[in-house]
């Protein structure tokens, strides 16, 4: 600190600068403060005696330096005698041996921190540590009953549970998993245990089929089993418990029970109907032991070829058999109790048809050959090979011959290769056609199982054409030369003929609907009267939407249905003279009258309809031109006028002249 005296008039310093130093003394006036308000900490249940906790830490504002105002000792306050801690690092630990959570788990300590070394007149502070006691394996399980006791019916299905059963372990977490297992039974293989993970408990399962007619009770041993020892508590026993299990097993109406699971028959294919080819059993498995009825299930024997006594499940066949049809029958037979048809089971029954020799053996393909006009003797022209629907265990054995009818005078020679082939020899030299085009050689085929069976099949042989080296040219039957039809080129030849007329076809209907018809009146200056043609009925006078009045006034605003005027009309009728109509005759007037007429002109077609008008109103300058009013007056009138109308009335002119000129004549 400096310090400066000067004079008020002059500012001068009295004296020299001074300089003074202040040091200030710390006295004891914070209290020690912990660095948390509150501690957590955990340790294992049953630790030995010193085993660290936590360590907690307080701090003191004084000067460290001078005198103990910030020394810090440690003490507890709370908590003893199951805990302690060091004074000066404030590390606390267990104070007491085999604490037990499950006798007390969670606990609250006290710690103090003093200053001024902890005497008297020192400041001081507190915090709470909260200490878990966390689990260890040192609890076996235990059931609480010696003896459990389930029912279950008969007709469990296998994995099917029938009861529950729990161990019960203090602990807690891993430290209380159980492992459940049967140890002794008299049936250990009938009955299983499994876990249930979320609940630790034992769920006794069925594993096989149960039968009150064979067991009723049975006792099983299921011992618990921790799966996380701790060894270091295993001085406390073992860590499993056992406990016994009875099960009942209660009686339920069953089904019948076939003696086999299938059945497996054979029989030969020409066993005579109503022949018994075997026998299935079943019987009723309840201790009432109901008689049993027999049938066999038509979806699997839909021909009814085997039927079934229903009293004693003897098969025996309804139809005759046939191997070469249907070497297997799967039938399946159900099997009921009399007094409880629902009660039903049903077993597969496999019926093997035997073979016997009963088809004849036959040409394996069908044999149509050729022989040439220039063949010689003994020369091969066919080899023949047969075929048997029949079974054979040692393999078939054809023999081949010629028909006895045509053995003597034949052309030609059958010689067995006894191979199963035979091959056709000619018996001469040369063939003519023209004698003889077509030779049938009838040839018998016999087998050499018992019965023999043996049939005679037909070789048609066709004389043909041939060349030096004995190739056919030509035959009488153009199938035997193409028998696979027409040629290609012949088909193509046909496919472009038809494609030809469909587009001619086409053209011609095009060129059709184009066609026109020959207009009678080419001149744009046509003045032949408007036929206007309708079919709507009006609403009566105030209906002004119906029909528009402007089509009556104005022929040229007629629709495109109508008739038209440059083309022929399809029929011509002589026109009909009616009587004058005044100028200033009303609409309605006018069309009522002209229906009159029409209703009563013989000429009309059979239907009501406004044929024909023409009707301009009042107020035309050249009156009305239409050749209806004109024809229909009394005197005859003086058309030379429309001469002198111009080119646009030259037309009307003429046609009404040359009227003038035939009346004259």
């Amino acid at each position: 600190m400096k310090t400066l005296e000067t004079y008020r008039r002059t500012g001068r310093p009295v004296e020299p600068e001074s300089e003074f130093i202040i040091k200030i003394h710390d006295i004891n006036d914070n209290e020690p403060m912990f660095t948390k308000d509150v501690y957590n900490a955990s340790v294992p249940e049953m630790s030995d005696v010193g085993t660290f906790v936590v360590q907690v830490t307080a701090t003191d504002a004084d000067d460290p330096t001078y005198g103990n105002s910030a020394k810090v000792v440690y003490s507890i306050l709370q908590g003893q005698p199951y805990f302690s801690v060091e004074s000066e690092s404030g590390i606390i630990k267990t104070a007491l041996l085999n604490m037990d959570r499950e006798n007390r788990e969670q606990y609250q300590v006290v710690i103090q921190a003093k200053d001024m070394g902890g005497q008297m007149g020192g400041l001081s502070g507190t915090t709470t540590v909260n200490i878990t006691l966390t689990d260890v394996n040192d609890n076996p399980p235990r059931f609480p009953q010696s003896t459990y006791q389930f029912k279950t019916p008969e007709s469990a299905p296998p994995e099917s549970p029938i009861g529950r059963i729990k161990a019960n372990d203090a602990d807690v977490g891993e430290n209380a998993e159980i492992e459940y297992s049967i140890t002794e039974g008299d049936a250990s293989d009938m009955f299983g245990v499994i876990t249930d993970k979320d609940t630790q408990e034992g769920i006794i399962t069925v594993k096989k089929a149960l039968d009150f007619e064979k067991k009723k009770l049975y006792t099983l041993k299921v011992e618990a089993t921790n799966t996380h020892v701790d060894p270091r508590f295993l001085y406390l026993g073992p860590f499993k418990d056992s406990t016994t299990v009875r099960i009942l097993v209660e009686d339920v109406d069953e089904p019948p029970v076939f003696s086999r699971p299938a059945y497996i028959l054979e029989v030969k294919e020409d066993v005579p109907t109503n022949s018994i080819i075997g026998t299935v059993t079943a019987q009723d498995p309840d201790v009432a032991k109901y008689p049993v009825k027999y049938s066999v299930d038509r979806h699997t024997d839909m021909d009814r070829v085997f039927n079934i006594n229903s009293g004693n499940g003897s098969i025996f066949t309804s139809k005759p058999l046939d191997r070469e049809t249907s070497l297997w029958h799967n039938i399946t037979v159900i099997a009921a109790e009399i007094n409880n048809p629902k009660q039903s089971s049903r077993v597969p029954v496999f019926i093997k048809v035997l073979d016997v020799n009963d088809n004849a053996p036959e040409f394996a393909i069908f044999y149509e050959t050729f022989v040439c006009e220039n063949a010689k003797a003994e020369q091969l022209i066919q080899t023949l090979s047969a075929v048997d629907k029949d079974d054979s265990f040692s393999g078939h054995q054809f023999s081949f011959s010629l028909a006895p009818e045509a053995t003597s005078g034949s052309n030609f020679t059958i010689q067995d290769n006894r191979d199963n082939t035979a091959g056709i020899f000619t018996r001469k030299n040369r063939y003519n056609r023209h004698e003889m085009s077509t030779y049938l050689l009838p040839v018998v085929i016999s087998d050499s199982d018992y019965p023999i069976q043996s049939s005679t099949e037909t070789v048609t042989i066709r004389v043909c054409a041939c060349d030096h080296r004995g190739k056919m040219q030509s035959c009488n039957a153009e199938a035997l030369i193409h028998p696979t039809g027409l040629s290609t080129g012949a088909l193509i030849a046909i496919l472009l003929c038809i494609i030809i007329l469909l587009v001619t076809v086409m053209l011609f209907a095009a060129l059709k609907r184009q066609r026109k018809k020959e207009p009678l009146i080419i001149s744009k200056e046509d003045i032949r009267d408007n036929i206007v043609s309708y079919n709507d009925e009006g609403g009566g006078e105030e209906d002004t939407q119906a029909f528009d009045i402007g089509t009556l006034r104005n022929p040229e605003a007629i629709e495109d249905n109508k008739l038209r005027r440059d083309i022929v009309p399809e029929a011509l009728f002589m026109p009909r003279r009616t009587p004058g109509v005044q100028d200033n005759t009303d609409v309605r007037d006018f069309i009522n009258q002209r229906l009159k007429e029409n209703d009563t002109d013989p000429t009309t077609p059979p239907y009501d309809s406004l044929a024909t008008y023409a009707y301009e109103g009042n107020g035309s300058v050249a009156e009305s031109l239409s050749s209806l009013e004109s024809v229909t007056t009394d005197g005859d009138q003086d058309y030379d006028y429309l001469s002198d109308w111009g080119p646009r009335f030259k037309k009307l002119a003429d046609m009404y002249g040359s009227v003038d000129s035939d009346k004259d004549s």
